[in-house]
């Protein structure tokens, strides 16, 4: 027998993840993002990463409809990103107040993040109420900086040691 929701939710909040923003772009929607904690790294030969995105999240729609979408690991100091990429807000208003650039296909890159990964879409695997999609990086861009970090329902910052 499966554990309850909630005591599954317990459990993984302490994991202590990176804090991410899942970006887009389509004709028909324009630029879209989401914040993310679930991303991982696949294979180094060929790099590949996965998200894994709620299939009730708008940003799917984008990623569906360019089969492009980018990771952006937030920075220590951008916890304001995060929160208003994780909803309540219009796309427009995610991305009203946060500096980024094209990459070469088209998706957001959010310029401050202390990493970006343009990815092509793979694969997508359903599983239960996610998506588990995988990319194959096709650009990358390192940045400066310490990451933000999620662990036991509040955000974290490395601490020198």
């Amino acid at each position: 027998m499966a554990v309850n929701v909630d005591d599954f939710k317990k459990a993984l909040q302490l994991w202590a993840s990176g804090v991410s923003v899942v970006t887009t772009t389509s004709e028909q929607l324009g630029p879209q993002g989401m914040t993310v904690t679930a991303f991982s790294s696949v294979s180094a030969n060929p790099p590949q990463i996965l998200v894994c995105l709620n299939q009730n999240a708008d940003t799917v729609n984008g990623i569906e409809a360019s089969q492009h979408f980018a990771v952006n690991v937030l920075r220590a100091d951008q916890q304001a990103v995060s929160n208003q990429f994780a909803g309540g807000a219009s796309q427009a208003e995610r991305f009203a107040n946060t500096a980024w650039t094209a990459s070469a296909s088209g998706t957001p890159l959010l310029d401050d993040s202390i990493v970006s990964l343009d990815c092509k879409v793979i694969e997508k695997i359903s599983a239960g109420s996610h998506w588990i999609v995988i990319g194959e990086i096709q650009e990358v861009a390192c940045r400066t900086g310490e990451p933000l970090l999620y662990f036991s329902g509040a955000y974290r910052e490395l601490s020198a040691q």
